[in-house]
């Protein structure tokens, strides 16, 4: 997304938003139906705490490159954000592990500053921090949108940026349920967001390309802002010594949090 936008600009990006065709999924924020949520929702018990991989895609400058301001709870600015860039990553890790409740259990903040310039990315989590699996998501915008161009909300699911600044797009694990061994939904401790390019070659879960801003330049591609949770596993969903998960990439980790919860009351 380009900052510092120009009146002209900006009333680009209105006018804009009559050419966007409605679709099947849940509207924007505020409106009857949203899946929208609020960053002050009380819901939210905590947010990512920090980071273990960060690769910048390109078209973002050196000032939105700073990880940390993706910690911590949203702030619903344009500015207190971290860019991805076209085609960039970030994994973000958390004091517990995220787990499965009723409903949603966590909300992804970008900065969009309306309704309908969304930036995309893709929403992956993994319980190993080596396997990464990926929300089902589609994508019914039918044709390209301009660097200044509009998307519907309502053409958009299971992609984070769905939602303007303020407001996160939840998201709920259970829909993965089953999807692979590796992948615990009562112990998620790793969360990862890619910035989708918007250009037509990235495409949904049914094979459809995805449409977004493109190009953008500047702060390029998915602006992160937070990420909340809305369940966080408590003493009784440490694995066991045994689990794979202790075996991968995330050991160090996982064996720091089973000491922290052992201590609390939790299984040995």
């Amino acid at each position: 997304m380009m900052r510092r936008l120009c009146p002209s600009l900006l009333l680009l990006g209105v006018l804009a938003t009559k050419a966007v065709h409605a679709g099947p999924f849940e509207p924007a924020a505020g409106q009857p139906g949203s899946s929208a949520v609020h960053m002050s929702s009380l819901e939210f018990q905590g947010w990512a705490t920090g980071w273990s991989s960060y690769i910048v895609g390109t078209g973002v400058d050196a000032a939105w490159q700073t990880p940390g301001k993706a910690l911590g709870p949203a702030v619903g600015t344009s500015f207190d954000i971290v860019g991805l860039g076209n085609g960039g990553s970030i994994v973000l890790t958390f004091d517990r592990p995220i787990t499965n409740g009723p409903g949603w259990d966590f909300a992804v903040f970008e900065n969009s500053f309306s309704d309908t310039f969304l930036e995309l990315a893709y929403v992956e989590v993994s319980s190993n921090g080596s396997d990464f699996f990926r929300f089902p998501n589609q994508s019914l915008t039918p044709s390209a949108v301009g660097a200044f161009g509009a998307v519907d909300p309502t053409n958009i699911d299971g992609l984070a940026g769905k939602y303007r600044q303020g407001y996160g797009t939840p998201f709920d694990l259970s829909v993965l349920e089953g999807v692979s061994p590796l992948l615990d939904l009562a112990w998620i401790p790793f969360v990862r967001i890619v910035d989708i390019i918007g250009d037509g070659t990235y495409l949904d879960s049914f094979g459809r390309p995805i449409y977004d801003p493109h190009p953008t330049a500047g702060s390029g591609g998915f602006d992160l802002d937070a990420l909340g949770v809305r369940y966080f596993a408590d003493a009784q969903a440490v694995p066991e010594p045994a689990s794979a998960l202790l075996l991968l990439t995330g050991l160090p980790v996982v064996v720091a949090w089973r000491r922290r919860f052992k201590g609390a009351g939790g299984k040995g």
